[in-house]
């Protein structure tokens, strides 16, 4: 009982009564600033509690962490909810953990959010808001997760029936391309064909050309003889007729056998005169 007495009398000596007037008043103003909407007002109150009146209770910090992360001044917050995540007050590390989770979520950073929200709920399992939002994120983060495996296997699929299609496009290519060089070919052949047998042509008809001017002199000739044949016969006749009509009593037959017997008497004669100019002369002789 003595103890007692004595630890109340020590904590009243202890403490200034106008210094606890100061910090009762000043922490009201700064909830009714809070409440009100005046987070401006609420943070300078708190800054003025525990720079100016060395008040140093978790709750105020808390307190002062919400008025700038409702101030939207995130830098500040997060530096004030993460003094906070070592205090010996398990619903207070579980709320700034929370905190510095949705920050972190606001930021893009959610993987860090999602250790943050993890932390939150082992400092204090009860707190089920920590727990929805950490479940939220996961879901969204396993969501997200999957639809980049599935953009990447569309794309990695888009990329294949690209390739394919680019294959498909040069074998096609590559077929037309051959299409084309074996019809330049056949083409070339064919012209090849027609030059040959141009060129065969052209000398068939050389060839024809010069029999038929063969024929032509050998008709020419041929006529040429028939002509000189059918001159000699109407000579022939015609002496015939001479002679039948100067010798009316001989017949035609008779006619005939003495202008052969002329005829091989002639022979004989120009025989005899050719054997006569090869003998030799007599040098001793007179030319006459």
């Amino acid at each position: 009982m003595k103890t007692i007495m004595l630890v109340m009398l020590l904590s009243l000596l202890t403490n200034d009564p106008i210094k606890v007037r100061k910090i009762n008043t000043a922490k009201a103003e700064a909830k009714d600033a809070f409440n009100a909407g005046d987070y401006k007002g609420a943070i300078a109150k708190y800054k003025y509690l525990i720079d100016s009146l060395e008040v140093k209770e978790d709750e105020i910090f808390v307190n002062l962490a919400n008025a700038y992360y409702l101030e939207k001044d995130t830098a500040n917050a997060t530096t004030t909810y993460q003094s906070l995540t070592s205090s010996s007050k398990n619903e207070i590390r579980s709320k700034s953990h929370q905190q510095l989770g949705a920050i972190a979520n606001q930021q893009g950073k959610f993987e860090q959010a999602l250790q943050d929200f993890k932390q939150s709920i082992k400092a204090n399992p009860a707190n089920n808001d920590a727990r929805y939002n950490y479940e939220m994120l996961k879901k969204k983060l396993d969501d997200q997760k999957k639809q980049e495996q599935q953009d990447k296997q569309n794309k990695d699929e888009k990329k294949d029936d690209q390739k394919k299609d680019d294959k498909q496009n040069k074998d096609d290519q590559k077929k037309e391309q051959e299409k084309k060089d074996q019809q330049k070919e056949q083409e070339k052949k064919e012209q090849e064909k027609k030059d040959q047998e141009k060129k065969d042509q052209e000398q068939k008809d050389q060839q024809n050309k010069e029999e038929k001017s063969e024929e032509q002199k050998e008709k020419q000739e041929q006529e040429k003889q028939s002509e000189q044949q059918e001159k000699e016969k109407k000579e022939q006749q015609k002496k015939s007729n001479f002679d039948a009509e100067k010798f009316p009593e001989i017949s035609q037959e008779k006619a005939e056998m003495i202008l052969e017997a002329m005829k091989n008497q002639e022979k004989q004669y120009l025989q005899q005169q050719k054997r006569k100019a090869t003998k030799s002369k007599d040098k001793n002789k007179p030319d006459w």
